[in-house]
Formats: structure tokens, sequence, C-alpha cells
């Protein structure tokens, strides 16, 4: 089996959903915080490219409008930014779209992007859904996400149900999940994340 080429993916460690209006709430934001930063330490080990990106709402937006505080990186995550890491702004779910970054990791022989960041159930989703429609392979790790508590006219789950049900839903067709530490031995091997499917876990196999 072929090595994957791996990118990592920062999604929107922005401080809207430290002290903004969105915050965190499963895993603890600031336990999914280290561990991101855990897997930074390992990618650059390992010589995998690393992007980070921030959303844009668009100037006076209630959420991640540019030049407010919850627009802003994360302090422990900004002072470790590189000056070799891809910077990515996005203005949809998914950091596919509309950014240009497809091109570039297809210039960059990329086939596999591991995704971290925030929320789990939104812009972890929608890229997961979007770049395994693109063909690239997709990564999880479950300790270096996180979600939030959702209540609407619709019904209402807490952050952890939404977070370890995405995470059950992801692994079973979309994407491969695991925790940091998993991953960082995977990369380590040059090897595969272990993936589901539809029919193995509808039968709990």
């Amino acid at each position: 089996m072929t090595a994957p080429r791996r990118a990592l993916v920062i999604i929107d460690v922005q401080q809207e959903y430290f002290t903004g209006r969105l915050p965190i709430q499963f895993p603890p934001r600031e336990h999914s915080l280290a561990r991101i930063l855990e897997a930074a330490d390992a990618a650059e080990a390992a010589g995998i490219p690393i992007v980070v990106v921030q959303h844009d709402s668009g100037q006076g937006a209630p959420v991640f409008a540019p030049g407010t505080p919850g627009y802003e990186l994360h302090p422990a995550l900004a002072t470790r930014v590189g000056a070799d890491w891809k910077r990515v702004v996005k203005h949809h779910a998914s950091v596919l779209a509309g950014t240009g970054l497809e091109e570039w990791l297809r210039q960059e022989g990329i086939d596999t992007l591991t995704l971290v960041g925030y929320m789990t159930n939104n812009c972890v989703l929608g890229t997961s859904v979007d770049g395994a429609t693109r063909g690239l392979g997709i990564e999880v790790l479950s300790d270096a996400t996180g979600a939030i508590d959702l209540f609407n006219a619709a019904s209402n789950a807490d952050s952890r149900t939404v977070h370890t049900t995405l995470m059950a839903l992801l692994h079973s067709n979309w994407a491969a999940v695991a925790d940091v530490v998993t991953w960082v031995n995977a990369t380590q091997e040059a090897a595969s994340l272990p993936k589901s499917n539809l029919i193995a876990s509808a039968q709990g196999i």
C-alpha cells in the first residue's frame, strides 16, 4: 500500500471558540488545543506540511469578523505558526471551497488531509465530506477537534453527544478517525489509519 502523502490542516483555532460566542464544550477546549499543538509538533518533526485556516464571516458579522478579537488565532497557536506553514482564509464550512487550497494540495502531491480544529459539527464535518468527494483521503483526530451544545427548533444535543456521534458517522464512511497518539505513530511508520465502512459499522464489526 502506498504511504499517504499528508497535510495537517488546522481549522479555525480562533478566539471565537475560546472567549467569544461559540465556546467549544467537548472535548474541553484547552484539552483539544493541547492535542492540536502536539499534532503540529509531530507534523513538523515528520516533515508533514501544515495548513492553518481562519474563518472570515465578513465585516460587521456577529462572529469571525476581521479586526475583532474573535477572529484572531488563539495565542498558543499564533506563536507557533511557522514561516513555511500554508495560510488560508475561508468563507464557507469547507476549507476547500473557494480558497484555492485544493490546487495547492495537488501541486504539492498531497493526497490525504489530517483535520484538527473546530468545529466538529460544522467545518470539520463540511471539510471531511467535501474532501472525500474530491478524491482526497481524510483523517480526523478526535481529541484535537471539538463541538458545541446545540439547541434549536429541530431538536437539541449536548456537545459530547454531538462530537461522539459525528466521530462515529465520519469513521463509518467519510474519514479515518483516530486520536493524536495513534496518528503520530502512523506518521512515524508512514502508515495509513484504519477506516471503517457503512456495512461494518451497521453490523458492529
